[in-house]
C-alpha cells in the first residue's frame, strides 16, 4: 500500500487522503489503518464526485489551516514513487525553490508502461501549453508537486475552477505569473499499478479550451 510505503520511508510526514465516495472502497481501507498512524494519517470524505481539481483544493485548504510549510500533491496509484518525494522536497527546503515539479519530460521522456498514443497525447499537450503560455515548464500537467506554503497562500483557491488536468496547468500558470521560483525535477513515471485512468474527452477539451481562456485572462490582467 502506498501509505505504508510513505510512512516507512518518511515517518515524520502527515498524509491527507481526499476521497470522493470512490466505489473501490478507498475511504474504508484508509479508515482501517488510521489507528496505526493516528497522528499522521487523515481522511477527508466527500459525498459525490467533484473532480480532481476540487479534491486538491479541499486538500490545500485543509493543509493551510495547519502549520505545514511544504505541501505535496501526488497520485495514490504508485505512478509517483514515494522515494522521489525527498528530492522534490529538497528542491524547496534547500534550494530556495517555491514550487518543485516531479517532471516526466525534463531531460527526455521518462515514462514507463504507457502506450505510445498516451505518451504522444501527453507530450503534445505539454508542448501546446508552453506555446500558448510561454511557461518554460516541460511537464505542466504533472500532478507530483511540492508547494511552499506561501505559493498556496498567494492564490485565491476559490477562483480555481478547472477540475481535470487543466487544474494542474492553472496552478502552475498562476504561480508562474506571480514570479515564484519553479523547478522541474526529473522522475521516472510508471503507469498506475492500481485503478484505471480517469482521462475523458471532456477533460481533454477542458484543458484545450482552458489554456486559451487562461492566456486571455493573463493578457487582461485577470488571471
Amino acid at each position: 500500500m502506498l501509505l505504508a510505503a510513505i510512512f516507512n520511508r518518511y515517518p515524520e510526514v502527515h498524509v491527507l487522503v481526499v476521497d470522493d465516495n470512490s466505489p473501490d472502497g478507498t475511504a474504508e481501507k484508509v479508515s482501517c489503518i488510521t489507528n496505526k498512524f493516528p497522528k499522521q494519517l487523515f481522511l477527508l470524505k466527500r459525498l459525490n464526485k467533484q473532480g480532481l481539481g476540487s479534491a486538491y483544493i479541499e486538500g490545500f485548504k485543509w493543509s493551510l489551516k495547519g502549520s505545514y510549510k511544504y505541501i505535496f500533491e501526488m497520485d495514490a496509484d504508485f505512478s509517483h514513487s514515494p522515494k522521489d518525494l525527498e528530492q522534490i522536497y529538497k528542491a524547496c527546503s534547500e534550494d530556495q525553490i517555491d514550487l518543485a515539479i516531479g517532471s516526466r519530460y525534463k531531460g527526455g521522456i521518462n515514462v514507463v508502461n504507457w502506450p505510445l498514443s498516451r505518451i504522444l497525447l501527453s507530450y503534445l499537450a505539454s508542448w501546446y501549453v508552453r506555446l500558448l503560455t510561454n511557461m518554460p515548464i516541460k511537464d505542466p500537467t504533472a500532478g507530483f508537486v511540492c508547494y511552499k506554503r506561501s505559493v498556496l497562500e498567494s492564490i485565491d483557491l476559490d477562483r480555481v475552477k478547472f477540475v481535470g488536468y487543466a487544474f494542474q496547468i492553472e496552478m502552475k500558470y498562476k504561480a508562474y505569473n506571480k514570479k515564484f521560483k519553479i523547478k522541474e525535477i526529473p522522475i521516472i513515471f510508471t503507469d498506475r499499478a492500481r485503478g484505471v485512468s480517469k482521462l475523458t474527452k471532456g477533460i481533454i477539451m477542458e484543458a484545450v479550451i482552458g489554456v486559451i481562456r487562461m492566456r486571455f485572462q493573463q493578457i487582461l490582467g485577470k488571471l
